[in-house]
């Protein structure tokens, strides 16, 4: 009997936004790093995220445990990279008196 022993890739892609996805999905790596450290399952994961086929969350598991420091200071990144966002955001949308603007707009449009 003959075991092969060859290696695939790791199925992570880096899109056009340069956030690291899984495959082919719209999952991030982050996401799927984020459920592990939580204590979730690779299965449990899959449950969570049915585009993603179960090797291919082993395969990200196994990748994050081998390069952790250099995953975690990715996700560090990409977690400071979401607060300014939300903060332009916030910024741009103050959520403080919206009630009293949606009722405002109301009013004026239907007198």
């Amino acid at each position: 009997m003959t075991i092969s022993f060859a290696v695939k890739p790791v199925p992570l892609r880096v899109d056009n936004d340069d956030v690291i996805r899984v495959g082919n999905t719209r999952v991030t790596l982050d996401s799927v790093v984020e459920a592990f450290m939580e204590g979730e399952t690779a299965e449990e994961i899959a449950q969570q995220f049915p585009s993603l086929g179960l090797v291919d969350i082993y395969a990200v598991i196994s990748y994050y445990l081998e390069q952790k420091p250099e995953i975690e200071a990715y996700m560090q990144q990409r977690s400071r990279q979401r607060q300014s966002l939300k903060n332009i955001n916030e910024k741009r949308n103050d959520p403080h008196g919206i009630r009293k603007r949606l009722q405002a707009r109301r009013d004026r449009n239907w007198g």
